[in-house]
């Protein structure tokens, strides 16, 4: 497997787990938490991440939760390039994801500093999007989700649940090497059509798609498989966010994408911990 990935010139080492720090510019996203209704408040959260260990700041205006439409990409151009105008201004050095599966946000958000581009949909949606990260440059995450977000959740099925989401990433890593893109992450995509039985068989086995030599990335924060196991809130999922992380990383992730860094962080510290152990 790699051991870099190269973010517009700027080289992130996965030698060690890597953190993502969430930003839902908007007012709709399942945690509030993760919502953020100002510049001021966009920059306060992206300080604080920082300082607490986040290799990587994603931000996204789209919300993407069970039920929700896709956004207008006029409207998230306008707000996406805002934010990375003013991130990037505050904190120059800070590697920036931009969560969108429209092409154009995409090609927008680079030019005004994106560094990596987060596509729930792995090019499904917009058919355009790989040939514009390709051309552009830039680390391509790539995410399994059935259907859209406003009919995902709609009794979704499978033949066998890591057997067809393996075989869907490795078909779309091959679309992604053939349109040019260098840098690829896969992303299984928990609670993004699936049930919570096929959440927690996905990260039963999430070793197995180590198999691609491909980074992957575990989205597991705050998650209604979480939530709902326990039967409390997103609010109150933070114990068992750590307790999946943990798992998650123990079977190979290499990125976790999270609400909290700096417990993701004593995650990752602790991991490593183990590992060195003799």
């Amino acid at each position: 497997m790699q051991s870099t990935i190269n973010c517009n010139g700027k080289l992130l080492s996965l030698r060690s787990p890597l953190i993502m720090g969430i930003i839902n510019l908007n007012d709709a996203s399942f945690y509030s938490g993760s919502r953020s209704d100002s510049i001021y408040t966009t920059l306060q959260k992206t300080e604080t991440m920082l300082s607490e260990g986040a290799d990587i700041i994603d931000i996204g205006y789209m919300t993407s939760k069970p039920g929700s439409p896709v956004s207008d990409p006029l409207l998230e151009k306008e707000v996406i390039n805002n934010t990375l105008l003013h991130i990037k201004k505050s904190f120059p050095e800070a590697i920036v994801s931009v969560d969108t599966l429209h092409s154009s946000v995409a090609a927008d958000a680079v030019s005004y500093g994106a560094d990596m581009i987060n596509d729930i949909s792995a090019g499904s949606y917009d058919s355009e999007m790989m040939h514009t990260v390709a051309k552009l440059n830039i680390p391509y995450i790539m995410m399994h989700m059935k259907g859209l977000p406003d009919n995902m959740q709609k009794n979704p099925e499978y033949t066998d649940v890591v057997l067809d989401i393996l075989t869907y990433l490795k078909n779309k890593v091959i679309d992604a090497r053939k349109a040019g893109i260098k840098d690829v992450i896969i992303d299984p995509g928990f609670g993004f059509g699936k049930t919570n039985e096929h959440n927690f068989s996905l990260l039963k086995h999430l070793g197995i798609f180590r198999m691609l030599d491909i980074p992957v990335l575990a989205g597991l924060s705050r998650k209604s498989m979480i939530w709902k196991t326990l039967g409390t809130t997103p609010e109150a999922a933070l114990n068992g966010t750590s307790a999946l992380n943990l798992y998650a990383l123990q079977q190979g992730a290499s990125i976790l994408r999270v609400h909290d860094v700096r417990e993701a962080a004593e995650c990752v510290k602790l991991y490593n911990a183990i590992e060195m152990a003799p």
